[in-house]
């Protein structure tokens, strides 16, 4: 039977069009901290997947690899950081990462340890904080917001601890692996801790003896970012996923779950 010019060319425009539908799926690989990002990443798995595409985790303990997998190409992506945290790895490391998206935001809190209440501090405390620039910045100033110590004027999002005028309390400032700060906590009177690791040691940010606001610049500031290869922003693949994880479902998923420890990112 002869297919007539119109039907014949119809046939193999569809042929045509799912043999690209299919060159188009691809699996994606992504690098991220196992709480929350990766748990956060399981749950856009099917939504990936209605798209057309895999979606890969590959969970990391700590903030270096991560970022050094993504550089050398062992990764299509990573989630696990915000901006002033890569703007400063790239600098330091020379990798060139970017941002396609703002996900979420962990509000930082001050955890207790040995002392139960900022109010019944004694000078000498030990107080430990991130060791890395950017994180050691953001909790030097939360414990400024709380009257505790004061930064010199223009320290902002680069202040360590050399950066500290006033400290009336004598506060020692101890500086650890954030990975390390939840396991301090017996050893230290309260520790500065960095949202998913707080997360991952069973705490929560309600029970924190102060922690950042919603409404705070580091809610922007902060936002947790998916992060590619400079090159590789339009990958219809990575697209996709800022899509997911930007969508009303991967929202809903966050606010259940992590009752105000993760808030999605405008």
């Amino acid at each position: 039977m002869k297919l007539c010019p119109v039907l014949l060319s119809a046939l193999l425009s569809v042929t045509i069009s799912g043999a690209f539908f299919q060159a188009e799926a691809a699996e994606v690989k992504v690098g991220a901290s196992p709480t929350p990002h990766a748990e956060i990443l399981k749950a856009a798995i099917p939504l990936m997947k209605a798209k057309g595409h895999e979606l890969k985790i590959v969970e990391y303990a700590d903030y270096v690899q991560p970022n050094m997998a993504l550089d050398a190409g062992e990764l299509d992506a990573n989630y696990f950081q915000h901006q002033p945290y890569l703007t400063d790895f790239n600098k330091e490391k020379g990798t060139k990462l970017v941002s396609i998206a703002s996900v979420h935001y962990e509000p930082f809190g001050i955890y207790a340890g040995r002392t139960k209440a900022l109010s019944d501090l004694e000078k000498g405390a030990v107080v430990a904080v991130p060791n890395d620039t950017t994180n050691e910045a953001r909790a030097l100033l939360l414990l400024q917001s709380n009257g505790l110590i004061k930064l010199k004027d223009g320290a902002g999002l680069t202040a360590t601890r050399r950066d500290i005028v006033e400290n009336p309390k004598k506060l020692k400032i101890e500086e650890l692996e954030a990975a390390q700060l939840v396991r301090s906590l017996p050893d230290v009177d309260f520790a500065t801790i960095n949202g998913n690791y707080a997360i991952l040691g069973g705490l929560k940010v309600k029970d924190a003896l102060a922690a950042e606001t919603a409404d705070s610049i580091a809610a922007t500031t902060y936002a947790n970012i998916l992060a590619v290869r400079e090159g590789d922003e339009q990958r219809p693949e990575l697209q996709a996923l800022a899509e997911v994880l930007k969508s009303d479902e991967i929202k809903k998923f966050m606010n259940e779950k992590y009752e105000g420890a993760v808030v999605p990112a405008k």
